[in-house]
């Protein structure tokens, strides 16, 4: 279903969805007289802070122990524990609390198991405060959609700002891609690009944005798919020494980019790598790579690192404290407040059914990132066009720096961004 361009249609379907619960329950009057069908209990949630508040159960699933995004999902899975936490101690949504902990499953980053232990606890839960990876998420998206089931993306796929039930936030892959070739031809006097990147929705997305800026700009681009895994670089390292492009914009995991860029550097490889955020993890400077990662790498994000000073920032760093600074955390916090927006909006509308959920998803225009993100973040009643967030950072890497990287350019889009139609995700 595409989110927001047939909105009358939609509505209709909300209406008669609403009916069944969105998967077959019937729909009861909860705490508050709010209408509520799965994953919303009378009974006080298991951590429960008002013993006498009902329970709003949210399912995470992630990549916990051996996938290629653990580094990033432990910290993301500890944040949104935290986020709720706070939200709990501050009295909860309309009557009730919020519990994230009961209903976190290991998907492995693999799409297989990702739909199996969804499978598992998706009759238990309201929405997903995290569905991890995007070609993961999208081994579930048709039953999402069924069962009506808003849920929060660990990822940046354009393909979210299509989607009905999702809920994403920030600059997606392509977007981030986009504004990466602008800032490197700009900054850098970058005249050749190449993207590696692994397969799927993450690399494909951000190899197209990659792209697409490199023939507005009138750049030499060549595009190499890269597998996961330390022993699987040895194509894309020889890529990259043998075409010596200016510029290779990044799309793996961590390890993976420090076997590409360190090689490659020991190679005689002297251009420059700009890696998609999910490519850094800060223990890349303790690397072996990491003098190579020091001069020629720099990282492209989303929003603001760990250690900004804003409103969110701040009470995240409040709420996570005596951790090591990961932006692992950062992203799961920001993740959280569209999710927390459309529930508070569900329970001013007494509806807390999955069908009412998403019904409230439609109404929100905006979403209150407490600054993490600026104004104007979070419209998901807009069409895709209207709706895409199209402003990124850049960062170098910093030994100094809480996460490993300190800012280099702060929130801009650059002019291949602003100008892109958005009328299908980007690597379609």
């Amino acid at each position: 279903m595409l989110r927001k361009r047939f909105a009358v249609v939609f509505v209709g379907v909300l209406a008669l969805a609403s009916c069944r619960g969105g998967d077959g329950a019937a729909p009861q009057e909860g705490a508050g007289g709010i209408k509520v069908d799965f994953g919303v209990t009378k009974e006080a949630c298991p951590q429960a802070v008002d013993k006498t508040k009902g329970c709003i159960y949210l399912g995470t699933i992630s990549d916990l122990t051996e996938g290629p995004f653990k580094t990033l999902a432990v910290p993301i899975t500890d944040s949104q524990k935290a986020f709720w936490k706070r939200v709990n101690d501050r009295g909860g949504i309309g009557g009730y609390e919020v519990d994230v902990t009961k209903y976190v499953k290991d998907n492995k980053y693999n799409p297989q198991i990702h739909n199996q232990v969804y499978q598992e606890i998706k009759g238990n839960i309201l929405a997903l405060t995290q569905t991890l990876g995007s070609p993961t998420t999208a081994a579930i998206l048709p039953d999402l959609e069924n069962t009506q089931m808003v849920s929060v993306p660990a990822s940046w796929t354009s393909l979210w700002g299509f989607e009905e039930v999702v809920l994403e936030s920030g600059a997606n892959y392509c977007v981030e891609s986009m504004n990466t070739v602008d800032y490197a031809v700009e900054k850098l006097g970058v005249k050749s690009v190449m993207a590696v990147h692994l397969a799927g929705d993450y690399g494909d997305d951000a190899a197209a944005g990659a792209k697409i800026a490199a023939e507005k700009r009138g750049l030499t681009f060549e595009s190499l798919t890269t597998q996961t895994g330390q022993d699987n670089q040895g194509g894309a390292i020889d890529a990259v020494v043998s075409k010596k492009p200016d510029l290779v914009v990044l799309t793996t995991g961590p390890t993976d980019a420090a076997v590409i860029i360190g090689q490659a550097a020991a190679r005689g490889y002297k251009g420059k790598f700009i890696g998609t955020s999910p490519t850094w993890n800060p223990g890349l400077l303790k690397s072996p790579a990491a003098p190579a990662i020091k001069a020629l790498y720099y990282q492209s994000a989303p929003w603001k690192a760990w250690g900004t000073e804003s409103v969110g920032h701040t009470a995240m760093r409040a709420a996570l404290t005596g951790v090591t600074p990961n932006d692992g955390y950062t992203a799961g916090w920001v993740w959280a407040y569209p999710l927390k927006a459309a529930l508070e909006k569900a329970a001013a509308n007494k509806d807390m059914t999955r069908a009412g959920v998403l019904a409230a998803v439609r109404q929100l225009t905006s979403v209150d990132y407490e600054g993490m993100l600026p104004s104007g973040a979070g419209n998901f009643a807009a069409s895709p066009q209207d709706a895409a967030f199209r402003q990124t950072l850049i960062y170098k890497p910093d030994d100094a720096a809480a996460t490993g990287v300190s800012l280099v350019e702060d929130f801009y889009t650059g002019s291949t961004a602003k100008d892109f139609k958005f009328e299908k995700p980007c690597y379609q």
